[in-house]
């Protein structure tokens, strides 16, 4: 259960006029570190946007998924601020939005 006083990080849209979202620190922390493990594992012809829950849920233990809840909703959130970062690049491919790692 969340407290009060509980780490967040800020998740941040790159679309004008977004509003950002807080989430825990340490859910930011695993998500981001799972999405960026997948993307490069993904190689140069990066990863689908819609593969990219699936992948980040196969690759956490039950127990930490459960914690995490929505992990579809936690993987675009994160994404975003990722993107908002430059962490992570986008772009519009024919199947779909695809990503990379910036650096």
């Amino acid at each position: 259960m969340a407290t009060k006083n509980e780490n967040k990080t800020l998740c941040r849209t790159p679309t004008p006029g977004g509003k950002p979202t807080r989430i825990p620190a340490w859910k930011y922390d695993t998500i981001a570190e799972t999405i960026r493990a997948e993307i490069a594992a993904a190689g140069e012809h990066g990863m689908r946007f819609k593969d990219l829950p699936e992948a980040v849920a196969a690759h956490l233990d039950a127990e930490v998924a459960g914690r995490i809840g929505s992990i579809g909703w936690h993987v675009t959130t994160v994404k975003l601020e990722m993107e908002v970062r430059g962490e992570l690049v986008r772009r519009k491919s024919s199947d779909g939005q695809r990503l990379w790692l910036s650096c």
